[in-house]
């Protein structure tokens, strides 16, 4: 028997056998012979866009890979976070990255369950940035954890050029010291 027979017959028993994947009668069978391409499962790095727009789950390493939300950061970011966990784990302490790059998408939908959460959009603001004002949209700002972690990033983050921004946010560092490692001013919050 042909492969074309084959075919045929794969799919017409399928046919008849009424709707298929998962019960949609919109969806397409492809016969996989020796000849099909399949292409590679997607992964961060072959995606256009994460659904969620780079949010995770729990708090990832910084030499992890498997998420945009750690390799779209930005790379000298990326670096300095990665050499500040080494040191860290030189000392005992572990440093996990909570959220780095985020989607437009992302940054817009922790603003408005912020809105939810706080009741206005002024106090809002305090806590989350607007996706045109977020340094996490552009890759260049990352939350740092756990709280065992704060501590050593208060005494040891300018040493790779790592500066918390926000004082009402200890988590949250972006590469802004200057060359002697002085950050600058800290701002009360996301709003100002």
């Amino acid at each position: 028997m042909s492969l074309a027979a084959v075919a045929a017959l794969a799919l017409s028993a399928c046919h008849s056998a009424g709707p298929v994947a998962g019960g949609r009668p919109d969806a397409t069978i492809v016969l996989v012979t020796a000849q099909t391409t399949v292409p590679p499962p997607s992964t961060p790095s072959t995606l256009g866009e994460e659904p969620d727009g780079g949010a995770l789950s729990a708090p990832v390493s910084p030499f992890d890979t498997s998420s945009l939300a750690v390799i779209r950061l930005d790379p000298s970011l990326l670096r300095a976070v990665q050499d500040a966990a080494n040191s860290a784990a030189a000392d005992g302490v572990t440093l996990l990255i909570t959220s780095g790059w985020r989607s437009r998408a992302f940054q817009q939908q922790l603003l408005d369950d912020a809105v939810q959460t706080y009741g206005s959009l002024a106090v809002a603001r305090q806590w989350v940035a607007t996706p045109d004002e977020s340094h996490h949209v552009s890759g260049k700002a990352v939350d740092i954890g756990p709280a065992a972690a704060y501590g050593w990033m208060l005494a040891h983050s300018t040493q790779f050029g790592l500066c918390q921004v926000f004082a009402n946010e200890k988590w949250h560092y972006e590469l802004t010291a200057d060359a002697e490692g002085q950050c600058p001013p800290l701002r009360t919050n996301a709003a100002g």
